[in-house]
Formats: C-alpha cells, structure tokens, sequence
C-alpha cells in the first residue's frame, strides 16, 4: 500500500496557493490580450496595459475585467 498522490505538492506558497508556471505563460489580459506580470505578495495578475490587477482566489485567476482592481499611478 502507498499513500502517494501525485500533483499534490502542497509545501509550496505556504498558506497561499502557488499558480502553475505553465498557466501563466498562455494567460493573457482578456481586454487588451497582452501578457500578465503575477504579484505573488499580494495573490494578482497585472496587466499594465490596461490598468488593472486581476485576482486569484485559492489558486484559480479570475479574469473578469469587473472583478479586477484598477492599479494606482
């Protein structure tokens, strides 16, 4: 009997969950479909572009323009 689960590493990111790289590279803003810089401190995708930080909640991006925050100057 083994108790291994695999893909269920989750001593990464501590109590906020990590984004998988591979997600991050193929996200784009759904405004703009520019590229996205992820904020990890404070758990958003920034796009530049347009202004905005879109959340990630338990680890799941919500891109929906609506949701995001408009970034400060």
């Amino acid at each position: 009997m083994s108790d291994n689960h695999e893909g269920t590493d989750n001593t990464k990111g501590g109590s906020k969950a990590a984004i998988d790289p591979k997600l991050l590279e193929i996200l784009v803003c759904p405004l703009t479909k520019g590229t996205l810089e992820y904020d990890k401190g404070a758990q958003e995708l920034i796009s530049r572009e347009a202004g905005l930080a879109y959340p990630i909640r338990d680890g799941i991006p919500i891109m929906l323009p609506d949701e995001a925050r408009k970034l400060e100057d």
